[in-house]
């Protein structure tokens, strides 16, 4: 496989899944370490990812607010965010994470919206502070550089006194054979104290991650109660999450 190709290909898994890991490149690309090390190395010098141990992220992921970082599928998320709304009432105490997909829907909540939001990022929370009518609480903690949100044992503490109408989830991969999956020990952790600590929860992805997993799972799809793609609710790519009794936005 050509360089430009393969570097093509490291791009779009990183646009779409936010972190790769070198060794799952390795086997995807069916290149050596070496070869995939490189490819980061020449990425991170064009300024196209951000690398760090064992892997690279996007810089729109962690960089947001930069306008030179463009956003991947951003039509496809803020249609995602546009429909995420209408699970939104008034007086309800809202659970959410991060992530591109997240800071849209916290671009576009009405100004009349009256609810409280409770999240772990910071970013997210930055973005809702000029919201006359919000509540925004930030669960502090450590810091994690990779995806800008609080983690550790502090915070899974503090979601645990929390009772949250709805919780609201970006994915890395979401399948209905294998539910809710991330790469990150610590990331996971505190996802889970999220869904713990929720009503019912909600899952905001664009479909591109639909029908994949990562190794580390968070939840089953069974304990998912909306999915919100750009799809058509209709579509046949999403009847099998339809199948789990999952309402389909």
């Amino acid at each position: 496989m050509k360089k430009e190709k393969r570097q093509a290909m490291i791009l779009r898994e990183i646009d779409l899944h936010n972190k790769v890991l070198s060794v799952d490149l390795s086997e995807q690309l069916n290149v050596s370490d070496d070869t995939v090390r490189r490819d980061l190395k020449e990425l991170a010098d064009q300024e196209k990812i951000i690398r760090v141990h064992g892997g690279a992220v996007s810089k729109s992921f962690v960089k947001p607010f930069n306008i030179e970082n463009l956003v991947y599928a951003l039509d496809a998320k803020k249609l995602i965010a546009k429909k995420t709304l209408t699970l939104l009432k008034n007086n309800m105490v809202i659970l959410t994470e991060g992530g591109t997909t997240i800071l849209e829907l916290a671009k576009v909540i009405p100004s009349n919206l009256k609810v409280t939001i409770i999240t772990i990022s910071p970013q997210v929370a930055i973005t809702l502070s000029d919201h006359d009518n919000l509540d925004v609480i930030s669960i502090g903690g450590k810091l994690t550089k990779n995806a800008n949100l609080h983690i550790g044992a502090s915070v899974v503490n503090q979601l645990a006194g929390v009772k949250a109408d709805l919780c609201i989830l970006g994915a890395n991969a979401f399948s209905a054979e294998d539910g809710l999956t991330d790469m990150d020990w610590e990331v996971v952790q505190v996802k889970m104290a999220l869904i713990r600590s929720a009503k019912k929860v909600a899952v905001i992805s664009i479909s591109e991650k639909l029908n994949s997993s990562k190794w580390l799972n968070i939840c089953s799809a069974n304990q998912i109660h909306y999915l919100v793609t750009e799809l058509d609710a209709k579509d046949g790519f999403l009847a099998a999450y339809a199948q789990k009794n999952i309402t389909l936005l």
